[in-house]
């Protein structure tokens, strides 16, 4: 392909995640031919049919969209060999890619995962790793396969974990740095530059599940650094739950404590209620509660929450 001509480019995703990286293929030059996303979903309290936010960032574009249930059908194939894409891009898409689509494009499939591979392979890399308590993160282009997330690397971005990084502040740092990834990538690909691909490593693979919102519940007889690491991840969805003195409450932020090592108040008990924060003991430690949410309301700081349940105050 002469390096002037325009690469016709195919894009797949849904969620936020994946607008910035949309963005930065148009941003590169690239002829964004089309663009794939999931159905439209049920959303809000009145369960109205929702666009995804690819599919919304498309049509104000302009770019065609398409949503098919899966990818396997013959004809939604032929539909995208239709288009007669160079390269198909995706980044958080949701549904399989079968082996029969990436042989389409003849430059294959790149994908943008939010992880340094083989490290979070899978659905929810960005929420596992701040469970995990990793120190760094990343972002990875790699060459598509047949495996889930198995690809070669062809580039990487690694980012610090901050003490303060909660799922969506780490979402969006690592959607930026992807974007930015892809951008330059396809610039390079303009200009016929190669893209070295690095096969993953052997070692060190470990799978990101699905977050299940059962896990979302805080357990007091679990340390609290654990505790505060899920209240981080967490944010904003699904929101730690947590019993607090009788009521069921989403904890939106809290930090940890350091208690007696002769303490004896049992896992789950207020230690102290302040303007501060609300102390909760720990198995181990202890988590001081500073943003929450009452069922049927908004979030509010500990101090509000207080005034609404001043029986809770102690030293």
């Amino acid at each position: 392909m002469p390096a002037q001509a325009p690469l016709r480019l195919v894009f797949a995703g849904t969620p936020e995640f994946a607008v910035a990286g949309l963005h930065a293929c148009i941003d590169a030059g690239a002829q964004v031919v089309a663009a794939y996303t999931q159905p439209d979903r049920p959303a809000g309290r009145g369960r109205k049919l929702s666009a995804s936010p690819v599919k919304q960032a498309a049509r104000a574009a302009g770019i065609p969209v398409e949503q098919p249930a899966s990818l396997k059908a013959p004809e939604v194939q032929q539909r995208l060999r239709d288009y007669a894409p160079d390269l198909l891009v995706v980044i958080a898409y949701g549904l399989i890619v079968p082996r029969t689509v990436l042989a389409i494009p003849p430059l294959g499939g790149w994908n943008i995962h939010a992880s340094l591979l083989p490290r979070w392979r899978g659905a929810a890399p960005i929420q596992r790793a701040l469970l995990a308590g990793d120190r760094k993160t990343g972002v990875c282009l790699m060459q598509m396969d047949a495996g889930l997330d198995t690809g070669p690397v062809l580039v990487r971005e690694t980012l610090v974990i901050r003490a303060d990084d909660t799922g969506g502040s780490l979402h969006d740092r690592l959607a930026a740095a992807g974007a930015r990834l892809l951008g330059a990538a396809l610039r390079r690909a303009f200009a016929s530059a190669a893209l070295p691909a690095t096969p993953q490593a052997a070692d060190g693979a470990v799978y990101a599940h699905k977050l299940d919102k059962a896990e979302a519940r805080l357990d007091f007889t679990r340390p609290a650094t654990e505790l505060e690491r899920k209240v981080r991840a967490f944010n904003p969805w699904p929101v730690a739950e947590a019993k607090l003195a009788g009521e069921r409450v989403r904890v939106w932020a809290a930090q940890v404590l350091a208690v007696d090592a002769a303490s004896t108040a049992p896992a789950g008990s207020v230690l102290g209620a302040s303007k501060h924060g609300i102390d909760i003991a720990c198995g181990e430690g202890a988590l001081r509660i500073l943003k929450l949410q009452r069922p049927g309301g908004r979030a509010i700081s500990a101090a509000d929450y207080l005034n609404a349940r001043p029986e809770l105050r102690r030293p």
